[in-house]
Protein backbone atom coordinates (compact mmCIF):
# COMPACT_ATOMS: atom_id res chain seq x y z
CA UNK A 1 0.00 0.00 0.00
CA UNK A 2 0.93 3.54 -0.68
CA UNK A 3 1.53 6.70 1.89
CA UNK A 4 1.90 10.11 1.28
CA UNK A 5 4.04 12.72 3.76
CA UNK A 6 1.74 12.81 6.90
CA UNK A 7 0.09 15.94 7.13
CA UNK A 8 -1.09 17.62 10.55
CA UNK A 9 -4.25 18.32 9.18
CA UNK A 10 -6.76 16.68 6.67
CA UNK A 11 -10.15 17.57 5.54
CA UNK A 12 -12.81 15.26 4.07
CA UNK A 13 -14.65 16.72 2.03
CA UNK A 14 -15.20 20.41 0.50
CA UNK A 15 -19.00 22.14 1.47
CA UNK A 16 -18.61 24.93 3.30
CA UNK A 17 -17.90 22.83 6.37
CA UNK A 18 -14.53 21.77 5.28
CA UNK A 19 -13.95 24.88 3.41
CA UNK A 20 -14.02 26.98 6.33
CA UNK A 21 -12.17 24.90 8.18
CA UNK A 22 -9.28 24.73 5.98
CA UNK A 23 -9.18 28.57 4.88
CA UNK A 24 -9.46 29.16 9.34
CA UNK A 25 -6.59 26.91 9.74
CA UNK A 26 -4.30 28.43 6.77
CA UNK A 27 -5.07 31.82 8.39
CA UNK A 28 -4.30 30.61 11.45
CA UNK A 29 -0.57 32.63 12.99
CA UNK A 30 -0.69 30.00 15.93
CA UNK A 31 -0.69 26.91 13.11
CA UNK A 32 1.74 28.56 11.01
CA UNK A 33 3.56 25.90 8.56
CA UNK A 34 0.97 23.61 9.13
CA UNK A 35 0.42 21.06 6.66
CA UNK A 36 -3.18 20.66 5.68
CA UNK A 37 -4.79 18.41 3.08
CA UNK A 38 -8.28 18.54 1.56
CA UNK A 39 -9.47 14.94 0.05
CA UNK A 40 -12.36 15.43 -2.30
CA UNK A 41 -13.67 12.51 -4.03
CA UNK A 42 -14.84 14.96 -6.94
CA UNK A 43 -14.04 18.35 -7.59
CA UNK A 44 -13.28 20.66 -5.11
CA UNK A 45 -17.05 22.71 -6.21
CA UNK A 46 -18.87 19.59 -6.95
CA UNK A 47 -20.13 19.16 -2.95
CA UNK A 48 -23.56 19.72 -2.00
CA UNK A 49 -23.14 23.01 -1.40
CA UNK A 50 -23.66 24.44 -4.64
CA UNK A 51 -26.54 22.75 -5.21
CA UNK A 52 -28.19 25.06 -1.97
CA UNK A 53 -30.72 27.47 -2.65
CA UNK A 54 -31.88 28.67 0.43
CA UNK A 55 -29.77 30.69 1.92
CA UNK A 56 -27.95 31.71 5.45
CA UNK A 57 -30.16 32.32 8.40
CA UNK A 58 -28.28 35.17 10.83
CA UNK A 59 -29.42 37.90 13.12
CA UNK A 60 -27.78 40.70 10.76
CA UNK A 61 -29.48 43.68 12.40
CA UNK A 62 -30.82 43.98 16.31
CA UNK A 63 -33.83 46.51 15.02
CA UNK A 64 -36.59 44.11 15.64
CA UNK A 65 -34.98 40.49 15.31
CA UNK A 66 -32.42 39.25 18.14
CA UNK A 67 -30.25 36.19 18.48
CA UNK A 68 -33.00 35.08 21.12
CA UNK A 69 -35.67 35.06 18.33
CA UNK A 70 -33.21 33.04 15.70
CA UNK A 71 -32.47 30.66 18.87
CA UNK A 72 -36.19 29.74 19.82
CA UNK A 73 -37.03 29.61 16.30
CA UNK A 74 -34.30 26.67 15.94
CA UNK A 75 -35.64 24.75 19.02
CA UNK A 76 -39.03 24.84 18.09
CA UNK A 77 -38.24 23.07 14.70
CA UNK A 78 -36.22 20.91 16.50
CA UNK A 79 -39.05 19.73 18.64
CA UNK A 80 -37.39 19.32 21.87
CA UNK A 81 -34.47 17.75 20.73
CA UNK A 82 -32.28 20.56 20.08
CA UNK A 83 -28.63 21.31 22.24
CA UNK A 84 -29.66 24.99 23.43
CA UNK A 85 -25.99 25.32 24.23
CA UNK A 86 -25.46 24.40 20.72
CA UNK A 87 -27.99 26.59 19.44
CA UNK A 88 -26.80 29.31 21.27
CA UNK A 89 -23.18 29.13 19.80
CA UNK A 90 -24.62 29.21 16.42
CA UNK A 91 -26.84 32.24 16.60
CA UNK A 92 -24.13 34.08 18.62
CA UNK A 93 -21.53 33.27 16.26
CA UNK A 94 -23.25 33.16 12.75
CA UNK A 95 -23.43 37.01 11.75
CA UNK A 96 -19.18 37.09 12.32
CA UNK A 97 -19.05 34.20 10.16
CA UNK A 98 -21.44 35.80 7.14
CA UNK A 99 -19.09 39.15 7.93
CA UNK A 100 -16.08 36.87 7.15
CA UNK A 101 -17.43 35.46 4.16
CA UNK A 102 -18.52 39.06 2.61
CA UNK A 103 -14.66 39.69 3.12
CA UNK A 104 -13.29 36.24 1.38
CA UNK A 105 -15.23 38.24 -1.42
CA UNK A 106 -18.94 36.55 -1.57
CA UNK A 107 -21.62 38.79 -2.55
CA UNK A 108 -24.87 38.17 -1.25
CA UNK A 109 -27.96 40.35 -2.69
CA UNK A 110 -28.69 43.83 -1.42
CA UNK A 111 -31.52 46.17 -1.26
CA UNK A 112 -32.02 49.56 -3.20
CA UNK A 113 -30.22 51.19 0.16
CA UNK A 114 -27.00 48.92 -0.51
CA UNK A 115 -27.88 47.04 2.64
CA UNK A 116 -28.00 43.10 2.89
CA UNK A 117 -31.32 41.74 1.89
CA UNK A 118 -33.10 39.76 4.41
CA UNK A 119 -35.88 36.85 3.27
CA UNK A 120 -38.23 35.12 5.51
CA UNK A 121 -38.14 31.55 5.33
CA UNK A 122 -40.21 28.39 7.37
CA UNK A 123 -40.26 28.26 10.37
CA UNK A 124 -38.37 32.18 10.81
CA UNK A 125 -40.83 34.85 12.79
CA UNK A 126 -38.59 37.42 11.33
CA UNK A 127 -36.54 37.74 7.95
CA UNK A 128 -33.56 37.31 8.64
CA UNK A 129 -32.04 35.12 5.45
CA UNK A 130 -29.31 35.99 3.40
CA UNK A 131 -29.60 35.01 -0.30
CA UNK A 132 -27.01 35.55 -3.34
CA UNK A 133 -28.12 35.55 -7.13
CA UNK A 134 -31.97 34.83 -5.86
CA UNK A 135 -31.35 31.70 -5.38
CA UNK A 136 -28.13 30.43 -5.91
CA UNK A 137 -26.40 31.32 -2.60
CA UNK A 138 -24.37 27.81 -1.73
CA UNK A 139 -23.12 28.17 -5.48
CA UNK A 140 -21.86 31.65 -4.46
CA UNK A 141 -20.46 30.28 -0.92
CA UNK A 142 -18.47 27.56 -2.56
CA UNK A 143 -17.11 30.07 -5.40
CA UNK A 144 -15.56 32.22 -2.42
CA UNK A 145 -14.06 28.87 -0.49
CA UNK A 146 -12.69 27.42 -3.58
CA UNK A 147 -10.77 30.21 -4.42
CA UNK A 148 -9.89 31.34 -0.73
CA UNK A 149 -8.72 27.25 -0.14
CA UNK A 150 -6.33 27.89 -3.82
CA UNK A 151 -4.82 31.04 -1.80
CA UNK A 152 -3.36 29.11 0.74
CA UNK A 153 -0.86 26.23 0.77
CA UNK A 154 -3.18 23.65 1.33
CA UNK A 155 -2.87 20.13 -0.89
CA UNK A 156 -5.98 19.24 -2.46
CA UNK A 157 -6.40 15.83 -3.45
CA UNK A 158 -9.45 15.80 -6.11
CA UNK A 159 -10.65 13.01 -7.09
CA UNK A 160 -9.69 10.85 -3.96
CA UNK A 161 -11.58 8.30 -2.18
CA UNK A 162 -11.67 8.09 1.80
CA UNK A 163 -12.31 4.55 2.28
CA UNK A 164 -11.88 3.81 5.98
CA UNK A 165 -10.63 5.36 9.22
CA UNK A 166 -6.89 4.83 10.10
CA UNK A 167 -7.19 4.16 14.05
CA UNK A 168 -3.96 3.23 16.10
CA UNK A 169 -3.95 3.13 19.69
CA UNK A 170 -7.38 4.78 20.04
CA UNK A 171 -6.89 7.43 17.84
CA UNK A 172 -7.64 8.60 14.26
CA UNK A 173 -4.61 8.88 12.23
CA UNK A 174 -6.04 9.50 8.57
CA UNK A 175 -7.67 7.45 5.99
CA UNK A 176 -7.11 4.92 3.60
CA UNK A 177 -8.15 5.88 0.46
CA UNK A 178 -8.46 5.12 -3.14
CA UNK A 179 -6.27 7.30 -5.20
CA UNK A 180 -7.09 8.65 -8.84
CA UNK A 181 -5.70 5.37 -10.58
CA UNK A 182 -7.26 3.40 -8.28
CA UNK A 183 -4.35 2.25 -6.12
CA UNK A 184 -4.91 2.18 -1.80
CA UNK A 185 -3.43 4.75 -0.08
CA UNK A 186 -2.78 6.05 3.64
CA UNK A 187 -2.91 9.38 3.93
CA UNK A 188 -1.71 9.98 7.58
CA UNK A 189 -2.52 13.03 9.60
CA UNK A 190 -2.24 14.22 13.19
CA UNK A 191 -6.14 15.50 12.97
CA UNK A 192 -8.84 14.56 10.73
CA UNK A 193 -12.00 17.00 9.84
CA UNK A 194 -14.99 14.45 8.51
CA UNK A 195 -17.23 17.25 6.37
CA UNK A 196 -18.20 14.45 3.90
CA UNK A 197 -21.84 15.95 4.07
CA UNK A 198 -24.83 13.89 4.40
CA UNK A 199 -26.72 10.83 2.78
CA UNK A 200 -29.57 11.92 0.49
CA UNK A 201 -28.77 9.40 -2.00
CA UNK A 202 -30.40 6.56 0.37
CA UNK A 203 -33.74 8.06 -1.36
CA UNK A 204 -34.82 7.70 -5.04
CA UNK A 205 -35.75 11.16 -5.49
CA UNK A 206 -32.88 13.87 -3.35
CA UNK A 207 -31.33 17.41 -4.22
CA UNK A 208 -27.86 16.19 -2.95
CA UNK A 209 -25.70 15.18 -5.81
CA UNK A 210 -24.71 11.74 -6.84
CA UNK A 211 -21.28 12.40 -4.25
CA UNK A 212 -23.60 12.53 -0.81
CA UNK A 213 -23.54 8.67 0.06
CA UNK A 214 -22.95 8.83 3.66
CA UNK A 215 -19.18 8.37 3.84
CA UNK A 216 -18.19 9.67 6.59
CA UNK A 217 -21.02 8.45 8.91
CA UNK A 218 -20.39 4.88 7.31
CA UNK A 219 -16.72 5.19 8.17
CA UNK A 220 -17.27 6.66 11.80
CA UNK A 221 -19.62 3.30 12.10
CA UNK A 222 -17.29 1.10 11.48
CA UNK A 223 -14.49 2.64 13.37
CA UNK A 224 -16.76 2.65 16.56
CA UNK A 225 -17.35 6.30 16.78
CA UNK A 226 -20.77 7.19 17.95
CA UNK A 227 -23.54 8.67 16.09
CA UNK A 228 -26.85 10.01 16.45
CA UNK A 229 -30.40 11.64 14.78
CA UNK A 230 -29.47 9.55 12.04
CA UNK A 231 -33.60 9.26 12.03
CA UNK A 232 -34.25 12.86 11.12
CA UNK A 233 -34.16 12.92 7.15
CA UNK A 234 -35.54 15.97 6.37
CA UNK A 235 -37.50 15.90 3.02
CA UNK A 236 -37.18 19.32 0.99
CA UNK A 237 -41.24 20.11 0.62
CA UNK A 238 -41.51 21.89 -2.96
CA UNK A 239 -38.39 19.83 -5.14
CA UNK A 240 -39.56 20.50 -8.52
CA UNK A 241 -41.02 17.29 -9.91
CA UNK A 242 -39.26 16.63 -12.76
CA UNK A 243 -36.58 13.74 -13.97
CA UNK A 244 -33.97 15.40 -13.12
CA UNK A 245 -31.38 14.18 -10.63
CA UNK A 246 -30.37 15.96 -8.56
CA UNK A 247 -34.09 17.81 -8.08
CA UNK A 248 -34.10 21.27 -8.53
CA UNK A 249 -35.45 23.21 -5.37
CA UNK A 250 -38.13 25.36 -5.53
CA UNK A 251 -36.18 27.83 -2.91
CA UNK A 252 -38.06 28.13 0.58
CA UNK A 253 -37.76 31.97 -0.14
CA UNK A 254 -40.78 31.77 -2.69
CA UNK A 255 -43.00 30.62 -0.53
CA UNK A 256 -41.31 33.41 2.11
CA UNK A 257 -42.28 36.11 -0.71
CA UNK A 258 -45.71 34.70 -0.87
CA UNK A 259 -45.89 31.60 -3.54
CA UNK A 260 -49.02 28.81 -2.20
CA UNK A 261 -49.22 25.61 -2.26
CA UNK A 262 -52.14 24.28 -3.75
CA UNK A 263 -53.29 20.08 -4.11
CA UNK A 264 -54.38 18.01 -7.21
CA UNK A 265 -58.07 20.39 -7.16
CA UNK A 266 -56.23 23.80 -6.89
CA UNK A 267 -57.16 24.56 -3.13
CA UNK A 268 -54.73 25.31 -0.02
CA UNK A 269 -54.34 23.13 2.70
CA UNK A 270 -51.29 23.91 4.56
CA UNK A 271 -49.43 27.14 6.27
CA UNK A 272 -46.70 27.28 3.70
CA UNK A 273 -44.16 29.30 6.25
CA UNK A 274 -44.90 26.42 9.16
CA UNK A 275 -41.45 24.23 8.99
CA UNK A 276 -40.55 22.13 6.89
CA UNK A 277 -41.53 18.71 8.22
CA UNK A 278 -45.02 19.95 8.96
CA UNK A 279 -45.26 20.91 5.01
CA UNK A 280 -43.68 18.00 3.68
CA UNK A 281 -46.25 15.47 5.88
CA UNK A 282 -48.63 17.35 4.96
CA UNK A 283 -47.87 17.20 1.17
CA UNK A 284 -47.20 13.45 1.19
CA UNK A 285 -50.56 12.68 3.04
CA UNK A 286 -52.51 14.65 0.46
CA UNK A 287 -50.67 13.19 -2.58
CA UNK A 288 -51.82 9.79 -0.65
CA UNK A 289 -55.22 11.13 -0.28
CA UNK A 290 -55.71 12.36 -3.96
CA UNK A 291 -53.61 9.87 -5.75
CA UNK A 292 -51.22 11.87 -7.10
CA UNK A 293 -47.00 11.56 -7.32
CA UNK A 294 -47.43 15.69 -7.15
CA UNK A 295 -49.16 18.90 -6.07
CA UNK A 296 -48.86 22.00 -7.32
CA UNK A 297 -46.76 25.69 -5.73
CA UNK A 298 -48.49 28.68 -7.12
CA UNK A 299 -45.72 31.18 -7.88
CA UNK A 300 -47.88 33.22 -10.60
CA UNK A 301 -48.71 36.25 -7.82
CA UNK A 302 -44.73 36.79 -7.37
CA UNK A 303 -43.51 40.43 -9.24
CA UNK A 304 -40.49 40.18 -11.08
CA UNK A 305 -39.69 36.84 -10.89
CA UNK A 306 -37.10 36.26 -13.21
CA UNK A 307 -34.97 39.30 -11.84
CA UNK A 308 -35.39 37.97 -7.95
CA UNK A 309 -34.73 34.27 -8.69
CA UNK A 310 -32.96 33.80 -11.61
CA UNK A 311 -31.67 30.98 -11.16
CA UNK A 312 -35.14 29.30 -10.37
CA UNK A 313 -36.58 30.98 -13.33
CA UNK A 314 -34.15 29.21 -15.79
CA UNK A 315 -35.11 25.72 -14.36
CA UNK A 316 -38.58 25.94 -14.83
CA UNK A 317 -38.36 27.50 -17.99
CA UNK A 318 -35.64 25.20 -19.01
CA UNK A 319 -38.91 22.37 -19.07
CA UNK A 320 -41.40 24.94 -20.39
CA UNK A 321 -43.12 26.19 -17.40
CA UNK A 322 -43.53 30.54 -17.52
CA UNK A 323 -43.49 30.92 -13.71
CA UNK A 324 -45.64 33.71 -14.55
CA UNK A 325 -48.47 32.02 -15.64
CA UNK A 326 -48.35 28.77 -14.80
CA UNK A 327 -48.56 26.72 -11.58
CA UNK A 328 -44.94 24.48 -10.94
CA UNK A 329 -45.44 20.64 -9.98
CA UNK A 330 -43.40 20.17 -6.76
CA UNK A 331 -42.98 16.97 -4.07
CA UNK A 332 -41.05 16.53 -0.90
CA UNK A 333 -37.68 14.89 -1.64
CA UNK A 334 -34.85 13.55 0.80
CA UNK A 335 -32.90 17.01 1.49
CA UNK A 336 -30.56 17.02 4.69
CA UNK A 337 -29.59 14.78 7.54
CA UNK A 338 -30.39 15.99 10.68
CA UNK A 339 -27.66 13.77 12.26
CA UNK A 340 -24.22 12.37 12.10
CA UNK A 341 -21.37 11.60 14.37
CA UNK A 342 -21.71 13.25 17.65
CA UNK A 343 -19.26 15.61 18.69
CA UNK A 344 -19.19 18.40 21.28
CA UNK A 345 -19.07 22.23 20.79
CA UNK A 346 -15.73 22.19 19.59
CA UNK A 347 -16.76 19.21 16.95
CA UNK A 348 -14.75 16.94 18.84
CA UNK A 349 -15.77 13.25 17.92
CA UNK A 350 -15.36 10.44 20.84
CA UNK A 351 -12.69 9.43 18.91
CA UNK A 352 -8.97 11.53 19.84
CA UNK A 353 -8.35 12.74 16.64
CA UNK A 354 -10.72 12.60 14.10
CA UNK A 355 -13.34 15.94 13.92
CA UNK A 356 -16.82 16.44 12.60
CA UNK A 357 -18.37 19.26 11.14
CA UNK A 358 -21.11 20.53 8.97
CA UNK A 359 -24.06 17.97 7.52
CA UNK A 360 -21.66 14.84 8.57
CA UNK A 361 -21.85 15.80 12.26
CA UNK A 362 -24.60 15.63 15.39
CA UNK A 363 -23.54 19.21 16.93
CA UNK A 364 -27.29 19.07 18.95
CA UNK A 365 -28.09 22.25 17.14
CA UNK A 366 -31.15 20.95 14.45
CA UNK A 367 -32.34 18.47 16.64
CA UNK A 368 -35.35 16.44 15.22
CA UNK A 369 -35.90 18.73 12.89
CA UNK A 370 -33.18 21.28 10.79
CA UNK A 371 -34.92 25.09 10.38
CA UNK A 372 -34.62 26.27 7.09
CA UNK A 373 -31.24 27.89 6.10
CA UNK A 374 -29.43 26.65 9.82
CA UNK A 375 -27.09 24.57 7.34
CA UNK A 376 -24.93 26.55 5.43
CA UNK A 377 -24.22 28.53 8.62
CA UNK A 378 -23.53 25.48 10.58
CA UNK A 379 -20.63 24.60 8.91
CA UNK A 380 -19.51 28.68 9.04
CA UNK A 381 -19.37 28.35 12.73
CA UNK A 382 -18.27 24.90 13.17
CA UNK A 383 -15.97 24.38 11.14
CA UNK A 384 -13.91 27.25 12.36
CA UNK A 385 -14.18 26.23 16.21
CA UNK A 386 -12.56 23.06 15.39
CA UNK A 387 -9.52 24.67 14.47
CA UNK A 388 -10.01 27.03 16.99
CA UNK A 389 -9.65 23.96 19.52
CA UNK A 390 -7.03 22.45 17.74
CA UNK A 391 -4.91 25.93 18.43
CA UNK A 392 -5.88 25.25 21.94
CA UNK A 393 -3.65 21.91 21.81
CA UNK A 394 -7.29 20.32 22.52
CA UNK A 395 -7.57 16.07 22.38
CA UNK A 396 -10.58 14.20 22.31
CA UNK A 397 -14.29 15.32 23.65
CA UNK A 398 -15.36 17.52 26.42
CA UNK A 399 -18.98 17.16 28.30
CA UNK A 400 -20.02 19.83 26.19
CA UNK A 401 -23.05 19.83 24.02
CA UNK A 402 -24.91 16.89 22.38
CA UNK A 403 -21.43 14.97 23.86
CA UNK A 404 -22.33 15.71 27.68
CA UNK A 405 -24.91 12.49 28.30
CA UNK A 406 -21.65 10.49 26.82
CA UNK A 407 -19.45 12.00 29.67
CA UNK A 408 -21.78 12.69 32.54
CA UNK A 409 -22.79 9.28 34.00
CA UNK A 410 -26.12 10.83 35.29
CA UNK A 411 -28.58 12.41 34.02
CA UNK A 412 -28.38 16.26 34.12
CA UNK A 413 -31.53 19.01 34.40
CA UNK A 414 -31.75 20.43 30.75
CA UNK A 415 -29.92 18.53 28.71
CA UNK A 416 -30.89 16.06 26.03
CA UNK A 417 -30.04 12.55 27.11
CA UNK A 418 -29.36 9.55 25.45
CA UNK A 419 -29.79 5.85 24.31
CA UNK A 420 -27.35 3.26 23.16
CA UNK A 421 -28.39 1.73 20.05
CA UNK A 422 -26.91 -0.76 18.17
CA UNK A 423 -26.26 -1.15 14.75
CA UNK A 424 -25.83 -4.64 12.45
CA UNK A 425 -22.36 -3.47 10.31
CA UNK A 426 -23.02 -5.91 7.64
CA UNK A 427 -20.94 -5.20 4.69
CA UNK A 428 -20.59 -6.13 1.29
CA UNK A 429 -18.04 -8.66 0.25
CA UNK A 430 -14.76 -7.30 -0.82
CA UNK A 431 -13.44 -9.28 -3.79
CA UNK A 432 -12.24 -8.64 -7.00
CA UNK A 433 -14.98 -9.13 -9.31
CA UNK A 434 -17.84 -7.06 -8.72
CA UNK A 435 -21.36 -7.47 -8.71
CA UNK A 436 -22.59 -7.40 -12.57
CA UNK A 437 -24.76 -4.31 -12.11
CA UNK A 438 -23.71 -2.23 -9.07
CA UNK A 439 -26.30 0.50 -10.18
CA UNK A 440 -29.18 -1.53 -10.18
CA UNK A 441 -28.39 -2.80 -6.72
CA UNK A 442 -28.46 1.11 -5.52
CA UNK A 443 -31.97 1.95 -7.05
CA UNK A 444 -33.17 -0.91 -5.65
CA UNK A 445 -31.72 0.43 -2.28
CA UNK A 446 -32.95 3.73 -3.07
CA UNK A 447 -36.29 2.05 -3.86
CA UNK A 448 -36.79 -0.14 -0.60
CA UNK A 449 -36.10 3.34 1.76
CA UNK A 450 -38.07 5.77 -0.07
CA UNK A 451 -41.19 3.72 0.12
CA UNK A 452 -40.78 1.97 3.53
CA UNK A 453 -38.14 5.04 5.10
CA UNK A 454 -39.23 7.71 3.51
CA UNK A 455 -41.47 10.88 5.08
CA UNK A 456 -44.64 8.48 6.20
CA UNK A 457 -42.75 5.25 7.90
CA UNK A 458 -44.37 2.42 10.28
CA UNK A 459 -42.93 -0.52 12.05
CA UNK A 460 -44.07 -2.88 9.06
CA UNK A 461 -42.67 -0.45 6.41
CA UNK A 462 -39.15 -0.27 8.55
CA UNK A 463 -39.19 -4.34 9.12
CA UNK A 464 -39.63 -4.90 4.89
CA UNK A 465 -37.00 -1.99 4.20
CA UNK A 466 -34.70 -3.86 6.58
CA UNK A 467 -35.54 -7.11 5.00
CA UNK A 468 -34.69 -5.74 1.59
CA UNK A 469 -31.72 -4.16 3.11
CA UNK A 470 -29.97 -7.47 4.49
CA UNK A 471 -30.72 -9.13 0.88
CA UNK A 472 -28.75 -6.20 -0.81
CA UNK A 473 -25.86 -6.97 1.34
CA UNK A 474 -25.90 -10.53 0.12
CA UNK A 475 -25.72 -9.82 -3.56
CA UNK A 476 -23.37 -6.83 -3.48
CA UNK A 477 -19.48 -7.18 -4.01
CA UNK A 478 -16.61 -5.45 -5.69
CA UNK A 479 -13.43 -2.79 -4.39
CA UNK A 480 -14.02 0.10 -6.58
CA UNK A 481 -15.61 3.30 -5.47
CA UNK A 482 -18.64 2.77 -6.81
CA UNK A 483 -18.70 -0.43 -4.61
CA UNK A 484 -17.30 1.43 -1.35
CA UNK A 485 -20.31 4.18 -2.06
CA UNK A 486 -23.00 1.12 -1.94
CA UNK A 487 -21.45 -0.20 1.10
CA UNK A 488 -21.57 3.29 2.74
CA UNK A 489 -25.46 3.60 1.87
CA UNK A 490 -25.98 0.06 3.21
CA UNK A 491 -24.61 0.95 6.43
CA UNK A 492 -25.56 4.10 6.40
CA UNK A 493 -29.08 2.97 5.52
CA UNK A 494 -29.61 0.34 8.15
CA UNK A 495 -28.29 2.64 10.98
CA UNK A 496 -31.66 4.98 9.70
CA UNK A 497 -33.83 2.32 9.93
CA UNK A 498 -32.50 0.90 13.00
CA UNK A 499 -33.42 4.42 14.72
CA UNK A 500 -36.28 4.78 13.17
CA UNK A 501 -38.28 1.95 14.27
CA UNK A 502 -36.34 2.39 17.76
CA UNK A 503 -38.05 5.71 17.72
CA UNK A 504 -41.92 4.83 18.24
CA UNK A 505 -43.36 8.22 18.27
CA UNK A 506 -43.67 11.30 15.40
CA UNK A 507 -40.96 14.01 15.96
CA UNK A 508 -39.65 16.35 14.09
CA UNK A 509 -38.83 15.01 10.54
CA UNK A 510 -39.64 11.39 11.71
CA UNK A 511 -43.21 10.42 11.15
CA UNK A 512 -44.58 7.30 12.13
CA UNK A 513 -48.06 6.55 10.92
CA UNK A 514 -48.20 4.00 13.51
CA UNK A 515 -47.35 6.74 16.58
CA UNK A 516 -48.49 9.77 14.78
CA UNK A 517 -48.16 11.69 18.23
CA UNK A 518 -45.16 13.18 19.72
CA UNK A 519 -44.61 10.99 23.22
CA UNK A 520 -42.62 12.68 26.23
CA UNK A 521 -41.16 9.18 26.75
CA UNK A 522 -38.96 9.71 23.22
CA UNK A 523 -37.53 13.55 24.78
CA UNK A 524 -34.24 11.98 23.96
CA UNK A 525 -31.55 10.58 20.98
CA UNK A 526 -30.46 7.52 20.12
CA UNK A 527 -26.80 7.14 20.45
CA UNK A 528 -25.53 4.33 17.20
CA UNK A 529 -22.93 2.32 17.37
CA UNK A 530 -21.81 -0.41 15.01
CA UNK A 531 -21.95 -4.00 15.89
CA UNK A 532 -20.55 -6.65 13.61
Amino acid sequence: MQTIPELDLLILGSGVAGLSAAVRAAASPRLEGMRIGVLSKAELSQSATRWAQGGVAAVLSENEDSADLHLADTLAAGVGLCDADAVRVLVNEGPGRVYELIALGAVFDTDEGGGLQLAREGGHSMPRVVHAGGAATGLEIERALVSAVHRTAAAVLEGWYALDLLITDGQCRGVTALAPDGSRVEVRAAETILATGGAGQLFAVTTNPVQSTGDGLAMALRGGVLVADVEFMQFHPTALHHPAMPRPLLSEALRGHGALLRDAQGRRFVDELSPRDVVSKAMTARMLEQGVDHLWLDATGLDAFDVRFPTIAASVRGIGLDPSADWLPVAPAAHYLSGGVLTDLDGASCLPGLWACGEAACTGVHGANRLASNSLLEGMVFGPRIIEAIERGKRGPDATGAMRPVIVERPVEGVIWATPLNVPLSVPSRTEQPSSDLAKLRDELQRAMTGGAGVLRSAASLAETDAVLRVLVERASGRDAAWSELGNLLVCARALVAAATAREESRGAHNRSDFPATSPDFSHRFLLEGSR
